[in-house]
């Protein structure tokens, strides 16, 4: 059976944040510098930990032994796992009222039934699921709703004289009642595994009124899912799941979320069989039972269709689409920004630069709020950190030092190291292996799409493409690169992220004129599946005074099309940040008011000034 609440790493570190108790990981496990439960007994440290991988916690003192999983730190510590799991679990204590009302001693009143008769419904049905009306306002109708065991959980009001502008709401429920599905009680799924659901309580009847037994419909409408907890074991009873929502805007209510929710197979009815009807009720009303019986029979299964109709697609808007600043002026004006959903291939010359333009953007995607996920196959952690955390600081931030050797370099202090520490730790991840090669090529398509998935990365860094297949080199490699770089398309486009591959150019002889896509090394299959192409060089001009140390150069621009062979920029080997403007290295205007725009909530590494 299906369980409603799943384990995702980021519930460990929000427990860890929800205590009040630092935690650092080691491999695939969360250590708690004190165990929650016995406090390490006053001296011993690091002694509990959570397993990332499944969510088992384990205090190592011999005197405590605490162990079990999210489920018991949540009732233990009054930790949340989110609204659903919360109720189903019984994690957060809710008063429900209570019901004696049995079905029987309700009341069927002739104005219930004249009114359903109204809309197609007739007696039998409005007896069977016990619609009635107020006793002392018969155009309040009311509808029950009863549980599998015939208990009343929740009751619904319909003001059938209601006038817009006049009343105050057509429809209500009793407060503190417990949202359940309409119509369970008369639904039996030991006979029959298909269920059919709809939006509202006169649709399921309709569908009923043509001689389904397992029609339910949900309490408060397509956007209220607090009935999820309280009916999610019987749901799984069901094999199949017949969606028949409302019809509106072209799409069929209630489908998506279901589709994501139900663990079964989910169908829907066709949009051509509402024919010119919005819900079940007015088919019946206006093509009878036959009309209902079509949408039901002729219903089909969701399935993620690789052939979609052109008139559901939405039209491209670059200024709605989103993206992030590339930190230079000159390219967000050319290109738009980096939108989600591209690859985008940063080529040049061996020890020029790529990786260092490339860990650039990533520390503009930071400060845009976004996280990341990096892969260096050629430096080690410590070194790929030491290098981000300086572009991060810039170099006002700075403090020059003098090494054994006598060469000059340039640190940072330990309270700016700490700062950055606390500011990217839940936004910025590294890639745990040097190197990858052979058949973990697939293993890393594998991790960056299960990064994306479980711990919300949006930005993704590859450096670079030529380290992730070297070791696979009896394979046809440029096979294996154009499959590699497709995979990397596919997961930008379905998860909407933005994808930053670095690759070398072939090799010249001579000096072979300007940079293209072509020169990119390997299949031209790498350039055709990524969207936009960047080369970045030393500058022409490197050894005039002045004359800007770096170009930058636009050769495949899917979106708008525009290139160019000359972005000049700066460098500053402190700092390792690069500048369209010489002499100036803090971050871009335009790249303060987009982080300040779209993240309020983020607070920048460190003020103006020291600790």
């Amino acid at each position: 059976m299906a369980n409603i609440y799943e384990f995702a790493p980021e519930d460990a570190e929000r427990f860890a944040s929800h205590m009040g108790i630092k935690a650092k990981r080691r491999g695939n496990e969360l250590t708690f510098v004190w165990c929650p439960y016995c406090q390490g007994g006053g001296k011993d440290k690091n002694t509990f930990s959570i397993n990332l991988d499944s969510g088992q916690y384990k205090c190592l003192r011999a005197s405590c032994s605490a162990q079990g999983n999210m489920i018991t730190l949540a009732r233990d510590f009054g930790f949340s796992l989110g609204r659903d799991a919360d109720l189903y679990y019984g994690l957060k204590w809710q008063r429900f009222k209570t019901y004696e009302k049995k079905p029987e001693d309700i009341v069927i009143r002739d104005k219930a039934v004249e009114y359903m008769a109204g809309r197609g419904i007739s007696r039998e049905i409005t007896e069977r699921y016990h619609i009635t009306t107020l006793k002392d306002d018969e155009n309040i109708l009311m509808f029950p709703f009863y549980d599998p065991e015939n208990k009343l959980q929740f009751i619904k009001y319909r003001n059938t004289a209601y006038q817009k502008g006049q009343d105050g709401s057509k429809e209500w429920c009793e407060k503190d009642s417990k949202p359940i599905l309409f119509g369970m009680a008369q639904c039996n799924p030991e006979e029959n595994k298909t269920l059919i659901m709809t939006e509202g309580q006169i649709d399921s009847l309709s569908v009923a009124e043509a001689g389904y037994q397992n029609a339910v419909s949900v309490p408060t409408g397509k956007n209220g899912f607090t009935w999820v907890p309280h009916c999610w074991d019987w749901l799984q009873s069901f094999e199949k799941l017949i969606i028949f929502g409302d019809f509106e805007k072209g799409s069929i209510t209630l489908l998506a979320d279901m589709k994501s929710r139900f663990n079964g197979q989910v169908w829907h009815v066709r949009p051509e069989d509402y024919q010119d009807c919005k819900d079940a009720n007015e088919i019946l009303q206006k093509y009878g039972k036959e009309g209902i019986k079509a949408c039901i029979e002729n219903a089909e299964r969701e399935t993620d269709a690789h052939v979609i109709r052109m008139a559901d697609v939405e039209p491209a808007d670059l200024s709605s689409m989103q993206h992030i600043s590339t930190g230079f002026t000159q390219l967000d004006k050319l290109i738009g920004g980096f939108y989600f959903g591209q690859v985008i291939l940063i080529s040049g010359r061996r020890g020029k630069g790529k990786s260092t333009l490339a860990s650039q953007f990533m520390c503009g995607a930071l400060h845009a709020g976004q996280s990341c996920l990096a892969y260096s196959g050629e430096l080690i952690h410590s070194n790929f950190r030491e290098w981000m955390d300086r572009q991060l600081a810039g170099p006002a931030n700075l403090k020059q030092i003098c090494n054994e050797s006598g060469k000059n370099d340039w640190t940072l202090q330990e309270w700016q190291r700490n700062r950055l520490h606390d500011w990217y730790f839940h936004t910025m991840w590294l890639y745990d292996d040097a190197n990858v090669g052979g058949e973990e090529t697939e293993s890393l398509i594998q991790t960056v799409e299960k990064a994306v998935r479980e711990y919300g990365i949006r930005v993704v860094l590859l450096d670079n493409l030529m380290t992730a297949l070297e070791e696979n080199l009896s394979a046809d490699l440029n096979r294996l690169q154009s499959n590699f770089v497709r995979q990397l398309a596919r997961i930008a486009r379905k998860y909407n992220v933005i994808i930053f591959l670095i690759a070398h150019p072939r090799k010249r002889k001579g000096d072979g004129g300007d940079f293209d896509a072509d020169d990119v090394m390997g299949s031209g299959n790498i350039t055709n599946a990524v969207d936009i192409v960047l080369n970045y060089d030393i500058g022409p001009k490197k050894f005039d005074d002045g004359a800007p140390d770096r170009v930058l150069s636009v050769q495949k621009n899917r979106l708008t099309g525009e290139l160019t062979n000359g972005i000049n920029l700066w460098y500053d080997p402190a700092s390792k940040r690069i500048s369209e403007r010489k002499d100036d290295f803090s971050w871009p205007t335009d790249l303060k008011a987009m982080q300040m725009e779209v993240v309020h909530d983020v607070e920048l590494p460190w003020e103006d000034g020291n600790d």
